[in-house]
């Protein structure tokens, strides 16, 4: 979850006259309809929940990625919707607001049983894909939600929650994050605590995927020694292309391919374009201080803050920079997949997290079979266009749940 959201003014058209440029061919479009595309990471359920979006909504002028029109056009099988707790505003009731967040999924579910369906297994992805609905999983963003307890860790297995990212921006009592690991006050652990490791392997038992987006390199490192299963990385990108700490040196790409697992490329226009990260690093003090200033106004006069205003403000500021092109997106893909090979690569947009800061060209969920067609203009092949668009998810899942079943019966 990056809350940066839609551009504004002559950025606007410029995105919009680019966007426009990017065609889709039949033969992209015919190997786009028939992979089962799978994105680990929508922060949608904030808006769920805040905003009381209804994710049937068919009004053209939503700025959201994910509506069930926008999931449809751009033929998205199976959505992991991001369970994240915002732990400054959410103090002392982590897991309450996570189960506010699971129930907002079931309920847009429910809402829409002939074009959606709540998904715990590939095989539940299979069914919805044959059925010609959109699988709706889940992940916690951020361990901080299980509230230092196992026993909510199973809780949430329980309930739907098939993937957990060890930390958030905000290091937890057991897991240092890439967030503030540079900062003196927070105190940290060296990666994972012996409790951390125990989190792992009740995640490796229960076929919870561990999720190392968000954490801090030796965090990373202890979870690759100590775990069962493949690791997936939901919504991170390549650290050569773009020196953003939330993403991953060649040396971790290759760590996940040893380890089996797979890389999700974040859209986040920050974590892809080096330039554009730069101009956000350089605002990114005013930005912060205009939502704490916010924050600290809406306590003072004793109401809650939620994402609505905050996602309202930081608009603004993202608007203040151009996105960069479609290439940048394809350049990280497209490295993780020399460095760490094909098979260990995918989709982690972050949609609904970081809005408007999406490269031109994707401007939702619709869009996705432009990147289709840009990873066939470099010449890959349409079953490693798969591969990347789903099927290494699949695969990841698939061997989590096979661990399991194997942890299980010793």
């Amino acid at each position: 979850m990056i809350k940066f959201l839609t551009c504004a003014g002559l950025s606007c058209v410029f995105a919009a006259a680019q966007s426009s440029q990017i065609k889709v061919t039949p033969r992209a479009q015919a190997i786009h309809q028939s992979a089962i595309i799978v994105d680990t990471h929508a922060d949608t359920p904030q808006r769920f929940l805040d905003e009381n979006f209804d994710i049937g909504n068919s009004d053209s002028k939503d700025v959201g990625h994910i509506s069930l029109d926008k999931i449809r056009a751009g033929n998205l099988g199976a959505e992991f919707f991001s369970i994240w707790v915002e732990p400054k505003t959410n103090q002392a009731h982590y897991a309450q607001h996570t189960l506010d967040l699971i129930d907002s999924v079931y309920q847009q579910a429910a809402r829409h049983p002939n074009r959606m369906m709540m998904a715990f297994s590939v095989a539940d992805i299979g069914r919805a894909h044959k059925q010609k609905k959109l699988a709706a999983l889940m992940g916690i963003e951020g361990g901080h939600s299980i509230e230092n307890d196992i026993h909510l860790l199973r809780d949430f297995y329980r309930l739907g929650v098939r993937y957990m990212t060890l930390s958030w921006s905000n290091t937890n009592e057991w897991a240092d994050s890439s967030g503030d690991i540079d900062d003196p006050g927070v105190q940290h652990h060296n990666g994972l605590t012996d409790f951390g490791k125990q989190v792992v392997a009740e995640m490796n038992r229960l076929g919870m995927m561990v999720d190392i987006s968000h954490v801090a390199d030796k965090t990373f490192y202890d979870t690759i020694a100590v775990t069962r299963a493949p690791v997936i990385a939901s919504h991170s990108s390549a650290r050569a292309l773009t020196n953003h700490p939330r993403n991953m040196t060649d040396d971790m790409l290759k760590a996940v391919a040893k380890n089996g697992g797979v890389v999700q490329v974040n859209f986040y226009s920050a974590f892809i374009d080096e330039d554009y990260r730069k101009a956000a690093e350089a605002q990114k003090k005013d930005a912060d201080a205009a939502v704490d200033n916010l924050i600290a106004a809406r306590k003072a006069a004793g109401q809650p803050v939620n994402y609505v205003e905050i996602d309202r403000l930081q608009r603004e500021w993202s608007a203040k920079i151009p996105r960069p092109p479609l290439k940048s997106l394809i350049d990280h893909i497209d490295h993780i997949a020399k460095v760490a090979g094909v098979d260990h690569v995918g989709l982690g947009s972050d949609f609904d997290g970081v809005s408007g800061a999406t490269p031109q060209g994707i401007d939702s969920a619709a869009d996705l079979p432009r990147i289709t067609q840009a990873l066939l203009d470099r010449g890959y092949s349409a079953d490693d266009i798969r591969k990347i668009l789903g099927g290494n998810t699949l695969r990841v899942f698939a061997e989590v749940e096979r661990v399991s079943n194997e942890m299980k019966a010793h």
